[in-house]
């Protein structure tokens, strides 16, 4: 996927702390709105900020409700904790999604929750999910990418042994829309997980936040993909950026630094509760006036 030669901007709602309708309004919007060109889910089973007792919807199953009520944008999660699927159940949900979205999907993967966060660390033994060190979330993630391209592509069942995953006679069937397969979003910012995104993604994602130190990931992944070969370029640079809804200026500002980074893919995450006409708001103060 070559890197796009203007931004790309799209808009991430946590479904956690708000009610689907909710979401589903904000979304609806964002469809009929073109300078938005993706819309982000993403993937925590219990609340992470706010409310700990709060409500937070699985991410697969909104996104699939949310396609359906969808025409243009593309959609995906951002991003997937590759501990909570295992990569074959995962493949099939994301076929699923990509079909009944017509083929909008952008898949997002990561290795998972970062080991201290608290709030995020408790949804797994609240599911009854294992927490492995990050050696082994990076090395399982590598091979997931692996498997999931397989199921997407390959024609005939095939056995795969892994030091993580093993499966026998597997197969995916319906393949998604899109050919070869839906575009690999990996986030992270670990040196170890840049390596997986130079051999596995076609887009990388990193929260924004230090720009520099956004930078300096950046030229760690382009030196990555050298050393297997790989144009730096062929992988599109995305970040995520809070929008604050009372100080534009600093999200403005924000954005000018990442686009002057390099980074064409810019997702703006809207805090809830979501004001009227949010989204338009958002194209009218932070895209319109770059275009």
């Amino acid at each position: 996927m070559p890197r796009p030669t203007r931004p790309r901007f799209g808009i991430m709602t946590a479904p956690s702390q708000v009610d689907y309708h909710d979401v589903l309004r904000v979304w609806r919007e964002a469809d009929a709105i073109p300078e938005i060109e993706h819309a982000w889910l993403f993937d925590h089973l219990m609340p992470i900020f706010g409310d700990p007792d709060g409500p937070a919807y699985e991410g697969w199953t909104l996104l699939s409700a949310l396609a359906a009520h969808t025409r243009r944008l593309r959609i995906g999660v951002l991003v997937t904790s590759n501990r909570f699927r295992p990569p074959a159940l995962l493949a099939k949900i994301a076929t699923t999604v990509d079909i009944v979205s017509g083929g909008r999907l952008d898949f997002g993967i990561g290795v998972g929750s970062r080991p201290g966060h608290p709030l995020a660390r408790r949804e797994y033994a609240a599911h009854g999910l294992p927490f492995h060190d990050s050696a082994h979330a990076v090395e399982s993630l590598a091979e997931a990418c692996t498997v999931i391209r397989r199921l997407w592509t390959e024609r005939a069942p095939f056995d795969f042994h892994g030091t993580h995953h093993r499966l026998t006679g597997a197969f995916g069937n319906p393949k998604p829309v899109q050919r070869p397969h839906p575009p690999i979003l990996i986030g992270g910012r670990s040196s170890a997980t840049l390596r997986v995104v130079a051999e596995h993604a076609d887009l990388w994602n990193i929260p924004g936040g230090d720009i520099d130190d956004v930078v300096r990931r950046s030229a760690l992944l382009d030196r990555y993909c050298a050393e297997i070969g790989r144009d730096p370029a062929s992988v599109t640079r995305s970040i995520q950026l809070p929008v604050d809804y009372d100080r534009p200026g600093g999200t403005r500002d924000a954005i000018g630094d990442a686009v002057d980074a390099g980074f064409r893919h810019i997702v703006l995450g809207l805090p809830s509760p979501y004001p009227g006409g949010v989204v338009r708001w958002v194209a009218d103060e932070f895209i319109r006036p770059s275009a």
